[in-house]
């Protein structure tokens, strides 16, 4: 259940429920041109990455449409793409180590994160679940979170992200036929859920990515809805707090965000439909934008995430180039 009491802590756009149904699942136009791209490494100047590194391919350290990223706390970048592999580089792109799901046939991850023990959870999208592993790829089978079908609690069906928040508790995004997100304890029980499909404040269409900040309060990259939801679910149900963003191309507008990361007082989000990375203050003000469509370095093609590692470097995801490109925003 939501309740949408609380005193926002950002801009309030057009009521949402006056837009048009958004659909379960949206997905942009299928690209196969791909972009071979080696190391240009040096500076960032205005505009200019300053490193994009990635080829398209099945071999070890080539990616073929990468879907979701994650940053350790050594600052190594966990990937994983389209062949439902997940693989291990450095900073730099130089690759380390790989490992597979258990099944793919089905399809593959869409969401990757790291516990607050330093294991690495996996939105298994198409098994309704979240699976762990350790860094090195052992797969802790009695930790994983669902695995049946369905809309009862505890049950999903596609899933898309996860979080943990101080308290050691787990939040599961997922979409389909039920867009909403389950709250778990430190034991991997059910305790809520909230959300539904639609428009309307509180509501989602496909939470693809999420958040949660210092005060555990849940942010929600609600992508088909073009906008970001902030949620306080500390409590026996989830209140919303913000919701910011409306559809279109203009700078602070978005069209489908898929991923957000925080840092201090910035929210970074990656748009999948406008091919480009937005900086906004936590209220929703927009500060900074970077990339346009296209297949150079500097530009990009459906990017799907976003990670920050300990030197403040920006890594986006950039999917349909089959690569990463690292800036400072």
């Amino acid at each position: 259940m939501v309740t949408g009491g609380g005193k926002s802590t950002g801009p309030m756009p057009r009521d949402a429920g006056s837009r048009p149904a958004a659909k379960a699942a949206c997905v942009g136009p299928l690209l196969v041109a791909a972009c071979l791209v080696g190391c240009v490494g040096g500076a960032s100047p205005p505009g200019k990455p300053e490193l994009v590194w990635g080829r398209q391919g099945l071999s070890a350290g080539r990616l073929m449409k990468p879907r979701a990223m994650a940053v350790d706390r050594e600052d190594q970048l966990y990937i994983v793409d389209m062949t439902g592999r997940i693989q291990v580089f450095t900073a730099d792109g130089q690759y380390l180590r790989s490992w597979r799901t258990p099944e793919s046939t089905n399809g593959k991850p869409t969401g990757l994160s790291f516990d607050r023990q330093g294991n690495l959870m996996v939105a298994d999208t198409h098994y309704f679940r979240i699976l762990f592993y350790t860094p090195q790829g052992r797969l802790l089978e009695d930790r994983t979170i669902g695995g049946k079908y369905g809309f009862g609690p505890g049950e999903f069906t596609l899933v898309t992200d996860c979080v943990q928040d101080s308290q050691g508790n787990y939040y599961v995004s997922e979409y389909g036929e039920y867009d909403r997100i389950q709250k778990f304890s430190p034991e991997r029980k059910f305790l809520f859920q909230w959300g539904g499909h639609g428009g309307r404040r509180g509501q989602f269409a496909r939470p693809q990515g999420l958040a949660v900040d210092e005060r555990n309060r849940i942010w929600v990259a609600d992508a088909c809805n073009d906008r970001i939801q902030v949620f306080d679910a500390t409590g026996s149900e989830a209140r919303l707090v913000a919701v910011w963003g409306e559809q279109g191309a203009q700078p602070g507008r978005l069209r489908y965000p898929y991923d957000l990361l925080l840092d201090g007082d910035n929210v970074y989000v990656a748009e999948f439909g406008n091919h480009r990375v937005q900086k906004f203050t936590r209220d929703g003000r927009f500060v900074a934008a970077w990339g346009v469509q296209g297949r150079r370095p500097g530009q990009l093609y459906q990017p799907w995430a976003l990670g920050m590692d300990s030197q403040r470097r920006i890594h986006i995801l950039d999917t349909y180039n089959h690569r990463v490109q690292r800036i400072r925003l």
